[in-house]
């Protein structure tokens, strides 16, 4: 009879913690809790759900942590949860489905990682729009998918490995046993977490990366994870550069890694340099619609506007529609010489998301770029009525038409600016030299 326990690690974990208790008791066996240092109540509403509790000390070790909790269990197989996760009510059922009579050594788990951005992104993947799934998360808007082993059978050759970011995986795969594919999800709150909080751990992250790097210096995996904390959370972009090229270096294949890597030198400026490690990113099957739009700007600030387009071009195939990248596409046709097919293509952004305002400034710029003055007035004018207009949209209007020599239609457009922000330098700079040429 196969049986499953829930195995914990914790500590100061009472607000989150009877939420994940009550989440997961109806889908395992027993529950064991190994507390690390609590000094609220975490101890005694884990007993209150019937968990059996053992203290540890901390010893800067993730996963020494997680091994001596699984030394306590009595079941054949292991589930593992963080106290701010909750487990999806629907995987009791299918839980027991995979662990009876399964030959796979563990199962990889999806877990949602609730956000308060829509816009966020991990590893260069969008957010998911929030379908409403779990009840307790339908405040967040947003939601980001990873995967990590979380299900595994119990066996004294699977053990966790890595300081952080610690995992069974890689032990299971050593034994030679399967790895599969869980069909239940886990939700995860830690990063609607306050900013503070958010620092405190990713501080800690961060110290334990460093150890490990120098514990584990020939896995790629290790120096990566540390390049990630130094790219998005610390912004030590040379830092971030090294840990990326010695991932890459001890795995070439690991296209994520190249693309971070990219992402690095963007930062410090090294705009060839991030042209070749996204192309290596792409090489080595890791093709995101944000690594070909950030390869197609890249090209575009390099003057490589035909192979600008096609960066834009599959950007926009995989990710869908998106009319922001459209209209990047326009703009890099443009400067391509097809300019027909690139003012159609910014013409349609516009039309379809008309409040966005980058998207009116690219139309405005390739006209310009063309000498089309006329349209680019048009364009500039229009970028007043369809977004939150600024007073720099205002003046370079109103200069669009100067240099037509519509010297009144002009004033007036500085004038409706001034009534917006009164006593923007730059308008009534340039109200003053449209004065002085009425008076010349």
């Amino acid at each position: 009879m196969a049986t499953v326990a829930l195995s914990m690690i914790v500590r100061d974990a009472e607000g989150d913690l009877p939420r994940c208790l009550e989440s997961a008791r109806g889908a395992v066996d027993e529950m064991v809790l190994a507390d690390t240092g609590s000094k609220d109540a975490t101890l005694r509403i884990a007993r209150e759900f019937g968990a059996r509790t053992l203290e540890i000390p901390w010893e800067n070790d993730f996963a020494r942590a997680r091994n001596r909790a699984l030394e306590a269990l009595n079941t054949n197989w292991v589930l593992v949860l963080d106290a701010d996760e909750v487990l999806d009510p629907q995987a009791g059922p299918e839980i027991r489905r995979l662990i009876q009579g399964s030959q796979a050594g563990g199962f990889q788990v999806t877990i949602r990682n609730y956000v308060a951005d829509p816009h966020e992104r991990l590893w260069g993947v969008p957010a998911k729009p929030n379908d409403g799934r779990l009840p307790a998360a339908r405040e967040f808007p947003a939601y980001l998918e990873h995967e990590n082993v979380r299900l595994f059978r119990r066996h004294p050759d699977i053990y966790f490995v890595g300081r952080v970011h610690e995992s069974t995986g890689w032990r299971i795969r050593q034994t030679g046993a399967k790895l599969g594919k869980a069909g239940f999800l886990i939700h995860h709150f830690g990063m609607i977490a306050d900013a503070a909080s958010r620092a405190r751990k990713n501080a800690l992250y961060r110290d334990l990366g460093r150890l490990k790097v120098q514990e584990m210096p020939q896995n790629a995996q290790a120096h990566f994870e540390l390049g990630l904390l130094e790219l998005d959370h610390f912004q030590e972009w040379e830092q971030a550069s090294r840990c990326f090229e010695r991932a890459c270096e001890l795995n070439p294949q690991m296209g994520v890694a190249w693309f971070c890597g990219g992402v690095a030198q963007l930062k410090l400026g090294n705009l060839a340099a991030a042209v070749e490690r996204f192309r290596a990113a792409h090489a080595g099957g890791y093709s995101s619609p944000e690594s070909q739009e950030l390869s197609g700007d890249t090209l575009y600030n390099l003057g490589h506007f035909t192979a600008a387009a096609a960066s834009y071009r599959r950007a926009r195939n995989l990710a869908g529609e998106s009319h922001h990248v459209r209209s990047k596409l326009g703009l890099a046709l443009v400067r391509a010489g097809a300019t027909a097919d690139g003012l159609r293509h910014l013409r349609a952004a516009i039309l379809s998301e008309p409040s966005r305002a980058e998207n009116h400034d690219r139309l405005i710029q390739a006209e310009v770029w063309l000498s089309h003055l006329e349209q680019a007035a048009r364009a500039a004018e229009e970028k007043l009525t369809c977004t939150a207009a600024e007073a720099a949209d205002y003046l370079r209007a109103a200069s669009i038409c100067a240099k037509l020599k519509h010297y009144a239609h002009a004033s007036a457009l500085l004038q409706q600016g001034l009534s917006r922000f009164p006593g923007a330098a730059s308008l009534l700079a340039a109200l003053g030299e449209l004065e002085e040429k009425a008076r010349r």
